[in-house]
């Protein structure tokens, strides 16, 4: 079993070449579909902490679902983020790539370095 875990869209050019940097370094990482297999809210929480960063931060704000539920909203709690992004999970940043308690957004995809 892999240390690592990517949370991957293969139709995202940044989550393929993050992966294309992973193997490079001899890494096989655990592959998490996450548009098929979305993180449940306290998978999100636990990534966002690993991440050091808010709900807000993980969203993809130009996504058609972002713009439908109006999350520009300053005043829509974390809490209902969260449930929306496990409901829409287009709307989470990708690639996300965890080991341990560290995670990177691979965006670059360069970020990875960090952790490997």
């Amino acid at each position: 079993m892999s240390d690592f875990i990517i949370y991957h869209n293969p139709r995202c050019s940044k989550s393929r070449q993050t992966l294309e940097l992973l193997k490079n370094n001899n890494i096989t990482p655990l592959i998490r579909l996450y548009l098929e297999d979305p993180p449940n809210k306290r998978e999100l929480k636990g990534i966002l902490e690993k991440l050091n960063i808010s709900p807000r931060e993980l969203m993809r704000k130009n996504e058609e679902d972002y713009k439908k539920n109006n999350l520009s909203d300053l005043s829509i709690p974390e809490d209902k983020l969260l449930s929306i992004m496990t409901l829409f999970p287009k709307l989470i940043e990708r690639p996300i790539v965890i080991k341990g308690n560290k995670a990177v957004l691979g965006r670059p995809p360069e970020n990875v370095k960090e952790i490997i």
